[in-house]
């Protein structure tokens, strides 16, 4: 307590000479700060305490969280007000999302901003913008290796552009999602250049070394994130002649958060965002922010100390601006990205929901439920006031990474059980009808990770080569199923673009030497605006499909107990092919129960008589339809890869 004493004045000093207002017009920033202090100083001094300028680095936060404030316009600030008004204002039913690329889906920001209409005709009212700052063609990583983070690439348009697709955005009730790589910059980065030319302040930004004796240490314990396309985590630089670690790929340098001034540049840059208006913040790998030898490099303590100490940061000069942790780990770990203990709901607001995700998958090839359910308990743990984004797809591949444990209760063997999925989903299992492709093959572990579209992994590319009609309107089903399973779960939803369309693989990366070594681009299309309008066509698939889901969103925005209220308790399990669940806020009751065989599916009403009073009539939202609750040897009747959403009327 002494140490915060003596370094309180800081805050007065800062305070004063950037014309801080404490009683009137600054008066809610100043009570944030105060609020917020005590907490930010113990962060600060946790990762930097040993630090011989210790002070003047916490002075220079202190000027930073003042500065974004200040720089901060009346609009957005408006809207900070706005947002702590309605408390958890993420939680709500009325948000959905699309993750999109921009060239990819219309070209650049200035047509974009045309596109909004779009949008606002299929339900989604949340837009992430996948990685729109300038990175090296050829060198990219999809926008994930960033040379500057305060330019847009041209490839987008401009940084003017950009502010004016948000103000629109913001004028017609949307939100804005960006991402922000924290853990390395492009090797083309103006500090990685100067790094290069050997100046010891920026080489300091990352980790460099002379020759190979700490980086074996490193390597004994950090896995290969790309064994295939990028092996190893150290990369020769022949510019600084030196050694430099590269976890992703040999263009992505590390950057060193032991050194303060690191933290300093990278938190500047996330108020920078924050102050170009974007609501949710996605922080791309933050389990990796951290390094220590001898360690897997992921996970480890501090990295969430970093991470609650940007959310504090955040919370007291923008708090409107929610932070995503990109963080794709086993349940019980990615838990520890809201925050543990005293900072519990206090690091990331949101986190991938990537388990669930894969378990769909899972559940849909296998047309079994157990494994899903096997892991609940860990999902469910998650703490009241942060969310999930939930989706079925999005830009990377489908990880079967879920812990063994959740695949040997349901007594099956884990090896065999994933091998059975990746032949499932890469088409090799007899008489699949998915064709996906493999990513990231390990020959040494045998771990393998699936791209595709959803459609094509639905079925639905296949079907449609064997023009075969049956297997397209069940592909569609699928589709559909998949992702209302998704949209009612709890969270926000986000789906993928081209998705809503039913849009199956893009070959056309294989012509790109820039991309054609990464086949998860098949799964990120390049949108034909004029195929768009088929939409518009009854009996087409992208009719169904579009009208299938911007369905599922009206009816969601429609139900105020689907908000992530901590709200939801699974169903027993009577069928092995029916998964369900129950969500509930006050008087409103919804059961959403889903079919993943291919078999017709009997469910017992008794399963809708074990969470309370018993149900007598339920409506069903997506079929428009009442349904009476029988006797307990009666059943509910879900067609193959049937769904409903049964609301209780009494």
């Amino acid at each position: 307590m002494d140490s915060i004493r003596s370094i309180a004045p800081l805050l007065e000093e800062v305070f004063s000479a950037k014309g801080i207002d404490l009683k009137k017009r600054d008066k809610e920033f100043s009570i944030r700060f105060i609020e917020g202090y005590e907490s930010l100083f113990y962060l600060f001094e946790e990762i930097y305490g040993g630090h011989h300028d210790f002070e003047v680095f916490f002075k220079k936060l202190i000027e930073s969280i003042v500065d974004a404030y200040l720089e901060r316009e009346n609009s957005l600030r408006k809207r900070d007000s706005e947002k702590l008004g309605k408390g958890n204002w993420f939680l709500s039913n009325e948000l959905a999302g699309m993750s999109l690329y921009v060239d990819r889906f219309c070209g650049n920001l200035k047509t974009l901003k045309t596109k909004l209409s779009y949008f606002e005709e299929l339900g989604v009212n949340f837009l992430h913008l996948m990685p729109i700052f300038e990175s090296p063609e050829g060198e990219s990583d999809g926008g994930y290796a960033v040379s500057d983070f305060r330019k847009v690439d041209k490839r987008f348009g401009t940084l003017a552009e950009l502010k004016q697709v948000r103000k629109k955005m913001h004028k017609q009730g949307m939100y804005l999602m960006l991402d922000i790589v924290l853990n390395h910059t492009s090797h083309r980065h103006e500090w990685a250049e100067k790094a290069k030319a050997g100046d010891p302040f920026y080489q300091d930004f990352f980790y460099i070394y002379e020759n190979r004796w700490i980086p074996n240490q490193f390597e004994t314990e950090m896995p290969e994130i790309f064994p295939e396309s990028a092996p190893g985590n150290f990369t020769w630089s022949p510019e600084c002649n030196q050694w430099v670690m590269t976890v992703f790929h040999s263009y992505q340098w590390d950057l060193n958060y032991r050194n303060p001034w690191v933290l300093k540049e990278m938190l500047e840059n996330i108020f920078f965002y924050a102050n170009l208006g974007v609501d949710l913040l996605r922080i791309d790998a933050p389990a990796f922010i951290w390094k220590e030898s001898g360690t897997s490099c992921q996970n480890l303590p501090k990295a969430h100390t970093l991470l609650r100490l940007i959310k504090q940061a955040v919370q007291i000069a923008t708090p409107g601006m929610a932070l995503l942790g990109e963080a794709i780990v086993a349940p019980k770990e990615i838990m520890k990205y809201f925050g543990t203990e005293q900072y519990t709901a206090r690091e990331c607001d949101f986190a991938y929901n990537a388990t669930q995700m894969a378990l769909q998958w899972d559940m849909l090839a296998s047309g079994e439920t157990k494994v899903m359910l096997a892991a609940q308990n860990d999902i469910l743990q998650k703490p009241f006031g942060t969310s999930w984004i939930t989706y079925t797809r999005c830009h990377d591949d489908i990880g079967l990474g879920y812990d063994d444990w959740m695949i040997k209760a349901t007594g099956k063997d884990p090896y065999l059980h994933r091998s059975f999925l990746k032949d499932y989903y890469s088409g090799k299992f007899p008489h699949s009808p998915a064709k996906g492709a493999l990513f990231s093959s390990n020959p040494k572990t045998g771990d393998a990770r699936i791209s595709g579209s959803m459609a094509s992994l639905c079925g639905l590319e296949k079907a449609l080569e064997e023009g075969n009609s049956f297997m397209i309107s069940q592909s569609v089903q699928k589709i559909l199923m998949m992702q209302a399973h998704a949209i009612f779960l709890g969270g926000l939803p986000m789906l993928f673009y081209g998705d809503e369309l039913g849009l199956t693989n893009d070959y056309s990366y294989l012509h790109d030497p820039g991309k054609s070594y990464d086949n998860r681009w098949m799964h990120r299309p390049i949108i034909n605006w004029e195929g768009v309008e088929k939409r518009k066509e009854p009996g087409t698939v992208e009719n169904k499909v579009f009208e299938g889901t911007q369905r599922l969103l009206q009816i969601r925005k429609k139900l105020p107990a689907i908000g992530d209220y901590k709200n939801i308790v699974w169903m027993s399990p009577h069928n092995i092919h029916v998964a369900g669940y129950l969500r509930s806020l006050g008087e409103q009751r919804i059961y959403c129960v889903f079919n993943f065989g291919s078999e017709t599916a009997l469910l017992t009403w008794y399963a809708f008589k074990e969470q309370g009073v018993a149900p007598s009539v339920l409506y069903d939202h997506w079929t428009d339809s009442r349904q009476y609750v029988g006797l307990d040897n009666e059943y509910l009747v879900l067609e193959p890869y049937g769904f409903r959403i049964l609301e209780v009327v009494y």
